[in-house]
This record gives structure tokens, C-alpha cells and sequence, in this order.
């Protein structure tokens, strides 16, 4: 019997030399740059918004050119007698420290909103500069509720269970 070992003549055991990885390389460099660029930019606009500008309506006049169609908020007190539902929104003047701002609202208006109460506008001056044109309003709600319907608070400070009502029918004549 014959032990002797047999190597195949073909098989070529000397190490190879392998190609550099360089497509492998740019095609990571080029996945991270992307990130890294996309985060940048939801950062920019994050800070962007968080940062929205805020004017009394006076302030907000004396610097429209400065402000010209950038997004900002405006502060003043609904004038009496020029509110005038739009059919997609509301015009009306605000006015603060005697200066007076024609408002252009698109929307709903909040429910509390009315004549003689402080809002606070959030949109841009028109491209004429005419006007403010605004998409969302807030108002300021006040403790009024808590004064008229006590009870029902109570209520629900007790696991909101309303004090039972009288119910005595009367009877028909």
C-alpha cells in the first residue's frame, strides 16, 4: 500500500494579493456625507422655526422693509367694529400703542376670539406690504369659566359625577 502524499499539480497554494477596497470606501464616504447633510438640515430648520421673531404691532410697522415677507408673530388688540368673516377666515385692524394693522386671517378663528381682546398672530406681511397675512391666531383665555360654572369643576375634582338634578315632573292641568 503506497502512503505517500498526493498533491494536485494545479492547486496553487502562494497567497494572492487582493484589490484595494477604494469603490467600497467612496460609496461609505458618500452614504455618511449624506446623513450628515440631511441632519444638518432638519437641524437648521428646527432652529429656524424655534426662533420665529416676535413684534407688538407697532414694532411690526416700524420694521416692515426690515421684515419684508419673512414669517414672524404680531401682538395686538382687536379693534371693535372691524371684524368681517371672509367666508375662509376673518379681516380685522389690531392695534397697539395707537398704531393700526390691517390683518388678513385664512382659517378658523379660535372660539374666544373677539372684538377688544389681545391676540397674537403668526404669518407674514403681504407682498404689497399692505397688510399682515396670518394663518394661525392665538388668544389669551381667561379665568371667566371657572367663575361661571363652579360646579362643574367640583364635579370634576370628585371623579366626574355631577350633583344629581331635580327631576319633579309636573302634572298637566
Amino acid at each position: 500500500m503506497d502512503v505517500t502524499p498526493r498533491t494536485a499539480p494545479d492547486l496553487d497554494l502562494r497567497p494572492r494579493e487582493a484589490a484595494p477596497p477604494r469603490a467600497r470606501r467612496w460609496w461609505a464616504f458618500l452614504v455618511v456625507l449624506a446623513v450628515l447633510g440631511g441632519l444638518a438640515f432638519v437641524a437648521s430648520k428646527a432652529l429656524s422655526d424655534a426662533s420665529l421673531f416676535f413684534y407688538n404691532a407697532d414694532e411690526a410697522v416700524a420694521k416692515k422693509s426690515e421684515l419684508g415677507t419673512d414669517r414672524f408673530r404680531m401682538q395686538g388688540t382687536v379693534e371693535s367694529g372691524t371684524v368681517v368673516d371672509t367666508g375662509d377666515g376673518v379681516d380685522f385692524v389690531v392695534t397697539f400703542n395707537g398704531v393700526e394693522v390691517p390683518v388678513s386671517h385664512r382659517g378658523d378663528p379660535p372660539q374666544l376670539f373677539r372684538p377688544g381682546m389681545p391676540v397674537v398672530l403668526e404669518g407674514r406681511w403681504d407682498p404689497t406690504g399692505q397688510f399682515f397675512s396670518s394663518d394661525r391666531m392665538l388668544v389669551k383665555h381667561d379665568e371667566t369659566y371657572e367663575e361661571n360654572h363652579r360646579d362643574r369643576i367640583t364635579a370634576a375634582e370628585e371623579g366626574g359625577q355631577e350633583p344629581p338634578r331635580s327631576t319633579t315632573a309636573t302634572a298637566a292641568p
